[in-house]
């Protein structure tokens, strides 16, 4: 009788030490890695954590591909378009890429990426909160069509002069991430 009391509580702890455990671990799309990410609302997510180690080489040597778009406001006069365009934008970008590898290969990593207005006007608006930022950039970043990692940040300045910050930071929180083998 004594061992299964003993066996039933063991079993009931070991239970609640795994759920405790886990919910430790799990990766928290909000939580921040980098020190940059804290100042505005960043998610990110890892997608295939076995490639992240040949898209940051293939970053690194220069073997990249950009797609870029703006998304500037409709339903209220933009005035992100009196300072950015996708010319402008993606120089930005290159200037905040280092090129410090040599990587010969034809495979090439894709920064897809679109840096979107914040339309205050658009009644699909979720609410007061929304209307708080001036807009968002969301990166992806693929190999072979597929992505790799994903990163949205805020901007919080309405003539995007903080757009350059932030796409320091989603450089700068791509290649901090630790190399994960496949």
């Amino acid at each position: 009788m004594n061992k299964i009391l003993v066996l039933t509580i063991s079993t009931i702890i070991l239970f609640f030490a795994y759920g405790i455990f886990e919910n430790m671990t799990k990766n928290d799309p909000k939580s921040k890695r980098v020190e940059c990410q804290e100042k505005t609302v960043t998610f990110e997510s890892i997608y295939s954590p076995g490639k992240i180690s040949l898209a940051k080489d293939l970053l690194l040597s220069d073997n990249y591909i950009i797609k870029s778009e703006i998304n500037y406001s409709v339903f209220m006069p933009s005035i992100l378009k009196e300072f950015y365009d996708v010319k402008k934008a993606d120089s930005i970008l290159i200037k905040y890429i280092p090129k410090d590898k040599i990587v010969n290969t034809d495979k090439k990593v894709l920064i897809d990426y679109y840096i979107s207005e914040n339309d205050k006007k658009d009644k699909n608006k979720k609410g007061s909160k929304s209307n708080f930022f001036a807009g968002y950039l969301v990166f992806e970043f693929k190999i072979d069509k597929k992505i790799v990692y994903k990163i949205q940040t805020d901007y919080m300045d309405e003539d995007g002069s903080d757009i350059e910050e932030r796409m320091k930071c989603v450089i700068k929180s791509f290649l901090s991430i630790k190399n994960k083998k496949m």
